[in-house]
């Protein structure tokens, strides 16, 4: 899924460790669609690699955001993830991906 707007906002960086004993930091990040309702759509940037990319990107910038959408039930409730794992400026400034490693792309 891919979303698309304007970065209104970058949150502090978030970290902690798994009950596996894994050190873990996300970062998560508002963009603002042109959809008509629910217009706002927070994406969490999960990992160094990931955080080190949305952090390249300038809050007012326009982008697209590629991201997995996730739902997961805990005590009979529901929880929704959208984790972003492509970061990407559309705004008039050059290509902020140029130094990551294409290879490491899902497809």
């Amino acid at each position: 899924m891919e979303v698309n707007g304007k970065l209104i906002k970058k949150l502090n960086v978030e970290s902690g460790t798994s009950k596996a004993g894994k050190e873990w930091e996300k970062q998560t990040c508002l963009v603002e669609t042109n959809d008509e309702f629910n217009n706002l759509v927070a994406i969490s940037a999960f990992g160094k690699d990931k955080i080190k990319q949305l952090n390249k990107l300038e809050v007012g910038m326009h982008v697209t955001i590629s991201c997995n959408v996730y739902s997961r039930e805990y005590n009979g409730k529901y929880y929704h993830n959208i984790d972003g794992y492509w970061f990407s400026n559309q705004s008039n400034n050059p290509d902020i991906n140029d130094d990551i490693d294409e290879s490491d792309e899902p497809f």
